[in-house]
């Protein structure tokens, strides 16, 4: 499953964020987004996941998966998972019902043996009826972190989700998302300011202001 993503033009009514940019992300690989902070980063995810404001943004440009045009398609039938900064786990669900949200329709028994194989990943083993509040930082994320792997996406994309962990979580957590992208040949772009989080030096984009 391959990512890509050509933006001619992303731009607000004002001014243009981003021109002439191309981004091709094989199964496996994560491809890092740097620069300065209102450079258009995130609205790059946007126009991926199909979450930009078209009120506020215009997009000229398209969006492939292993060359399917899905740039037409609602934000949920696009297969692109999204992980944030923050890790936006329901506060009334226990971790397994955070999980079990995630996981397809299917068969019960099947769905919560997929809870249980995510939790044993996570090294997380018998936490399913936690309150999230009671996790450290790092549970948290890697909770987080499974939720949107059990979703199945063919591609992810990953806006800064490490900077809210101390530095010895962080490396921790990065090669732990890294692992299961490519044991799962998932394309995935990051957004960072760390340059200790970029995965492959050879798949970095800079990003800048335009004008």
């Amino acid at each position: 499953m391959t990512l890509s993503v050509h933006i001619q033009r992303l731009a607000t009514r004002d001014r243009t964020l981003v021109e002439g940019l191309m981004l091709d992300v094989a199964p496996g690989k994560v491809l890092t987004l740097m620069g300065p902070s209102g450079c258009g980063k995130s609205s790059v995810l946007a126009a991926i996941a199909g979450t930009l404001d078209t009120q506020a943004l215009r997009f000229e440009g398209r969006v492939q998966l292993d060359g399917r045009d899905i740039g037409a398609l609602p934000t949920s039938q696009r297969g692109v998972g999204l992980l944030f900064q923050d890790d936006l786990l329901f506060a009334h669900m226990t971790v397994g019902e955070n999980l079990l949200f995630a996981v397809p329709p299917g068969p019960k028994a099947e769905r919560h043996a997929e809870v249980e194989r995510a939790l044993s990943e996570a090294g997380l083993a018998g936490y399913g009826a936690r309150d999230p509040a009671t996790l450290s930082g790092g549970q948290r994320a890697r909770v987080a972190l499974m939720r949107a792997l059990l979703a199945r996406p063919r591609a992810l994309l990953l806006d800064e989700p490490f900077s809210r962990l101390d530095a010895a979580l962080r490396e921790q957590f990065r090669a732990f998302v890294f692992d299961h992208l490519r044991d799962m040949g998932i394309p995935a772009v990051l957004v960072t300011h760390d340059a200790a989080d970029v995965a492959d030096t050879e798949l970095v984009v800079e990003l800048a202001h335009v004008r």
